[in-house]
């Protein structure tokens, strides 16, 4: 079985990768996860390369990321925004605010 969701700071390459899923089964868990693991950084670069599946509740989720780092007077890029999440991002209309890199 995989994980169903982890968030990680890659030293090397200054920036944070999301493994697993962005969905709303993993919603709960990807909020108590990330909580705080921004906090060291002000720069924030996410990349979601490695997400394997999801929703508008990774979408979500981006947003709240954006609504934190912006409270906390951080910059936040997002890289590799999966396919599902662009289209739902499109259809909303939220691709033109998403940070992406």
């Amino acid at each position: 079985m995989s994980e169903l969701f982890a968030i990680k700071y890659e030293e090397h390459s200054k920036r944070f990768v999301v493994t697993g899923e962005m969905t709303l089964e993993s919603a709960k868990i990807a909020l108590t996860e990330s909580k705080g693991v921004f906090d060291a950084v002000n720069d924030i670069e996410i990349d979601l390369q490695h997400v394997t599946q999801a929703d508008s509740a990774g979408l979500a989720l981006l947003v709240d990321w954006m609504r934190a780092a912006k409270k906390a007077k951080k910059s936040i890029a997002f890289k590799h925004l999966p396919e599902q999440m662009d289209a739902i991002a499109k259809a909303s209309g939220l691709d033109e605010l998403l940070p992406l890199k």
